[in-house]
């Protein structure tokens, strides 16, 4: 009799767990699907950079469709073959691995913008931003998929066939040095840090040039006073991918560094959480920070609330055009 309450106890927690991942899942979904609409419905946006954060919206959608839902799955312990568990164990790898090339190349994108201002356009055009978008996909694949083809934890299984079943979790397929010297060394620390020297030579260069104000034209002050705003808005993108995404690699690191150390339930729950919680909050950042994005989802919303079809407008032919616009609005 002294089991059922332990047992009770335990479906309470299992339905908290679901119950978050499901409101975070919607959130993430929701969100960035209407960052997508308004790429899609407002011709300003239609530029490189938003092209890469359109990747990022994706990458996020998938993160509510795809990486909640399996990981919901996961955590109840479902039996399946070993490849099986291993190939969903990788779907996971390689949305994240989407997520943080996109904002590398929005990184690389700002810092084209800022430091050949001139010749950016001729440079960096909406065809090799596609370009680049699908190869960031294609690196996030092969890199995401590196377990599929030895580096996992067959060997620790001892001698099963390839049709026995086992109990599916992250840890029993994955194995702990791919994660963190590959996976966190390799494609997490290497490509933020790299943003983060990104975007601090970005914003040494706009301060540079906004105290020369009597160099400074009216046009190219505002141009520089743009660029620093988008600029400190994606740049908290990527200081909020960082905090979301570190704690569940240090407690990767721990569990791999410090075998006999003990990692709590709350905090492996805590580093899951706040991994899936980052791609409901890129929609916020935009709709507070990114004027476009606000204006855009306003009218939105109050045509969805009066039953009006929102017609899209064309990307416009003239790149000078489009910087004009973006002007504008930003």
């Amino acid at each position: 009799m002294s089991s059922f309450p332990g047992i009770k106890r335990q479906e309470h927690v299992d339905m908290m767990y679901i119950s978050i991942e499901t409101a975070i899942a919607l959130a993430s979904v929701v969100g960035n699907v209407l960052v997508v609409l308004a790429v899609c419905v407002n011709r300003a946006l239609c530029n490189t950079t938003f092209c890469f954060i359109v990747s990022l919206a994706v990458a996020d959608i998938a993160v509510g469709v795809l990486v909640i839902p399996l990981a919901i799955i996961l955590s109840q312990g479902f039996t399946t073959q070993f490849d099986t568990c291993l190939f969903l164990s990788c779907l996971l790898l390689i949305i994240t691995q989407s997520s943080i090339l996109s904002l590398l190349a929005i990184a690389i994108d700002r810092y084209l913008r800022v430091m050949i201002p001139t010749r950016y356009n001729t440079i960096v055009t909406r065809r090799r931003a596609c370009v680049a978008v699908c190869l960031c996909w294609i690196l996030s694949f092969l890199t995401g998929l590196v377990p599929m083809i030895g580096w996992n934890n067959r060997h620790a299984q001892g001698n099963f066939s390839s049709s026995s079943d086992i109990v599916c979790k992250f840890t029993t397929v994955m194995r702990m040095d791919y994660m963190v010297y590959f996976n966190f060394f390799g494609w997490v620390v290497v490509p933020l840090s790299i943003m983060i020297a990104l975007y601090a030579e970005i914003f040494r260069v706009i301060r540079r040039q906004l105290n020369r104000r009597a160099e400074a034209t009216c046009d190219r002050e505002r141009y520089y006073r743009k660029e620093l705003k988008l600029a400190k808005s994606l740049a908290l993108v990527v200081f909020l991918f960082a905090m979301c995404w570190l704690p569940i690699h240090i407690i990767n690191c721990i569990d791999f560094f410090c075998p006999e150390c003990s990692i709590s339930q709350f905090a492996l729950y805590f580093g899951i959480f706040m991994s899936h919680v980052n791609s409901a909050l890129n929609p916020m950042v935009y709709a507070f920070r990114i004027k476009p994005f606000r204006v855009t989802l306003i009218k939105f919303s109050h045509r969805c609330m009066l039953c009006k079809p929102t017609e899209p407008t064309p990307c416009p032919p003239s790149t000078q055009a489009l910087t004009e616009k973006v002007d504008v609005l930003l």
